[in-house]
């Protein structure tokens, strides 16, 4: 078994997280996560009261250390969304994208409410921000990630983090896991666990849709694109910074760099656009993937994956201490 801060901290087995996908981690894949030894993470940033009502007590029934992952901007959006959420009173609640003033806000709320609150955050200036608005751990999330991102990569953020807030807090890497050999590889960064969203939308208990997933299985690293187009599309007012890494597709291919002539057309493209999206069409839906696609080839049961990523890990890092020789002795 392998123990952390993070372990420590939360109660749980073990350092793996589910990342909260939206309308992708609902109430079962959180919870064969958590019941794994894991942490489930229920992804509600677009849902509606319906979608919390459903997934988050789903998630909550099957008891354990489980959360509720919010997208900070789109909560202030929807008026009452936030209060239903803590209704639930999750032992955890992950946010992300927000800027100052909500970390501050959404942590104090959360940290009132009893839950632990870990914010996830894209460069060492955030992670000051979130440690001193008092979250509980931090997700360093690095732009090989599927879905919203910046730009620096998880190889050289994750240390960067973990030094500029000198061991405050447990801090997740995020971004380019799949296996055990990413968990052992964070762990050496010097994290406390990886959250992973690629590899968990391809299992057995994931919202994803039969086209999606058989995509996530089927297409590779080079097949995806960072793109704003599904935001524009979506009117979703996404901060410019952040770009989406999806599988590509014909949508991705005729609008991605057409931004603005998008936002123009919106009105007559997007209906014809979720109706796609209704059917599963894969030639025009949103398909965020990160770039471990690679490293998928099936589609698993989400305990599988948990009990596989640590076995793997723990059988890496006991290999690389046997390689290391011990040091001479002093001669005499």
């Amino acid at each position: 078994m392998i123990s952390t801060k993070l372990t420590e901290l939360l109660g749980i087995d073990h350092p793996v997280v589910c990342a909260p996908m939206g309308s992708v981690t609902g109430g079962a894949l959180a919870g064969a996560v958590t019941r794994a030894g894991g942490l489930g993470l229920v992804g509600v940033s677009y849902g509606d009261a319906a979608f919390i009502d459903e997934h988050v007590a789903r998630a909550a029934e099957a008891g354990g250390v489980w959360g509720v992952g919010c997208v900070m901007f789109t909560f202030d959006d929807r008026p009452g969304l936030w209060d239903k959420v803590l209704g639930y009173a999750p032992p955890v609640i992950a946010l992300s994208f927000g800027d100052a003033a909500q970390v501050h806000r959404f942590v104090a709320s959360a940290t009132d409410a009893g839950s632990r609150v870990i914010v996830q955050v894209h460069d060492p200036e955030q992670a000051l921000i979130a440690v001193r608005a008092g979250a509980s751990a931090l997700v360093a999330q690095g732009a090989e990630a599927g879905g919203h991102h910046k730009t620096q990569a998880t190889l050289p953020l994750v240390p960067a983090v973990i030094e500029i807030i000198d061991g405050a807090v447990p801090v997740v890497a995020a971004g380019g896991f799949a296996d055990g050999r990413g968990l052992a590889a964070a762990l050496a960064l010097g994290a406390d666990g990886v959250m992973m969203g690629t590899r968990f939308a391809a299992t057995e208990e994931s919202l994803a849709t039969t086209g999606f997933k058989s995509h996530l299985v089927s297409a590779r690293t080079a097949d995806t694109v960072d793109t704003r187009a599904f935001d524009v599309v979506r009117g979703i007012p996404w901060d410019e910074v952040y770009r989406a890494r999806s599988v590509s597709n014909e949508f991705t291919r005729t609008w991605t760099g057409r931004d603005a002539e998008l936002a123009a057309l919106r009105a007559s493209v997007e209906p014809e656009w979720a109706a796609a999206v209704a059917r599963d069409d894969t030639t025009q839906r949103a398909m965020f993937a990160g770039e471990v696609l690679d490293l998928i080839e099936d589609v698993q049961p989400a305990a599988q994956v948990v009990r596989r990523v640590v076995a793997d890990a723990e059988e890496i890092l006991t290999g690389l201490a046997r390689r290391i020789a011990p040091a001479p002795g002093p001669t005499v």
